[in-house]
């Protein structure tokens, strides 16, 4: 059996800038703006792509983030993708690129509203990235018959995302579940299990941490009060964020960041905060204090997603990659190594036999119960997108 290198610190989320992915989203959105990309996506088929070379070039170029996807013992390897070469033939470029969705938006964009290569046949974004590549115009759409076990095995709570219906042109990699976190030992014992708790607790002042991503802690913070995510009207936005503000002003919050909440948390410095849970399995494996919490009100589940862009020349290549992880016992493997919600159904027998503790975690596979509780925020136009980063980088101070 091969051994599964744990994840560092430097993860894929912890690559978003702690304080500044609000202002880098509106900055860099209205930038991209103002240079002539087209607000609306073109009809698909009419950039120009370039004719699919999967049936005579072997080859595949694969960009996602860091600290992604499974490591051999020495470090460098990546056994799911050598396996994936030797079975079907096809080499994959892998590059660990993407380190921020409006960084790598502002990367490629102009290329792709040109219909020009960007040396790129399959990408990893989040959920709301998609929705926007996908409108634009920029992503193909994927062929059914090429992807058998991505359509039998893609587990229920990530098939009808409202950015891509019937999952046209996106599958998942990944499901990243926001929820709190707490170390026992620095509340006295106490378990904190709500956003009531860390906005107006007052035994946690000065030491509660909340997440740079404003879609998690807007998120998080209407369903406490209430409201759903997936329906969010402007008024009730502007609700959440005044609540917010004024916690803020009280001194209850220690500040907003990005994944480096997590050495606070492990110190104690941070009581308690909104987390992932990608990084709490691997605190809870080094610290008992380290706890977390579904609230009750419910909790966010955003999703990483791959794409084939729309000038991709392998695109067939790209759709046996996309199958090949959602095969159980592949996506076994990578959910052993990093540690997140796998979005394909049936693994917890293969995950079992990796590792029996991980198969029982349910921030890796969520019960029924858990999924029950998961919300997503809304897909917003490209005004409300402004809006709403502007006021969440007032409040975060980004």
């Amino acid at each position: 059996m091969e051994r599964y290198q744990p994840r560092t610190t430097v993860n894929r989320r912890s690559l978003l800038r702690a304080g500044g992915a609000g202002a880098l989203a509106f900055g860099a959105l209205a930038s991209l703006a103002g240079c002539g990309i087209p607000p609306a996506g073109r009809p698909e088929g009419a950039l120009g792509a370039s004719e699919d070379r999967s049936a005579h070039e072997r080859t595949l170029a694969f960009s996602s983030w860091t600290e992604y996807i499974d490591t051999g013992a020495d470090g460098t390897s990546r056994p799911t993708l050598d396996d994936f070469r030797r079975s079907t033939g096809v080499a994959v470029t892998y590059t660990e690129d993407i380190n921020d969705n409006v960084e790598f938006f502002g990367k490629v964009g102009k290329q792709l509203a040109a219909g020009q290569d960007i040396g790129r046949d399959l990408i990893c974004v989040t959920d709301w990235m998609a929705g926007r590549m996908i409108r634009l115009g920029w992503a193909r759409r994927l062929d059914a018959a090429h992807l058998p076990n991505a359509y039998a095995n893609l587990a229920p709570g990530f098939r009808a995302p409202d950015w891509d219906p019937g999952r046209v042109h996106s599958y998942p990699w990944t499901g990243i579940p926001a929820v709190i976190a707490y170390n026992r030992k620095a509340t006295g014992g106490r378990k904190v299990d709500s956003v009531s708790q860390l906005l107006d607790d007052p035994r946690l002042k000065g030491r509660v941490g909340l997440l740079s991503e404003m879609r998690d802690t807007v998120g998080l913070t209407l369903l406490d009060m209430g409201t759903r995510p997936e329906a969010v009207t402007t008024e009730e936005y502007d609700a959440a964020v005044t609540r917010l503000r004024r916690a803020r002003d009280r001194g209850q919050i220690r500040r907003f960041t990005g994944n480096d909440y997590t050495g606070d948390l492990n110190k104690g410095d941070i009581a308690a905060c909104i987390a992932w849970a990608g990084d709490l399995v691997q605190l809870q494996a080094d610290n008992s204090d380290i706890q977390y919490a579904i609230p009750d009100a419910g909790y966010m589940l955003s999703s990483d997603n791959l794409l084939v862009p729309s000038t991709a020349r392998h695109q067939r290549n790209a759709e046996r990659l996309i199958d090949y992880y959602y095969q159980p016992k592949v996506a076994a493997r990578l959910a052993a190594a990093i540690n997140y919600v796998s979005p394909v159904a049936g693994l917890r027998d293969e995950l079992a036999k990796i590792d029996k503790k991980l198969a029982e975690n349910s921030l890796i596979i969520p019960s029924e119960a858990m999924l029950a509780k998961a919300h997503a925020f809304r897909s917003l136009t490209a005004a409300e997108e402004k809006a709403f980063e502007a006021a969440f980088s007032e409040l975060t101070g980004a």
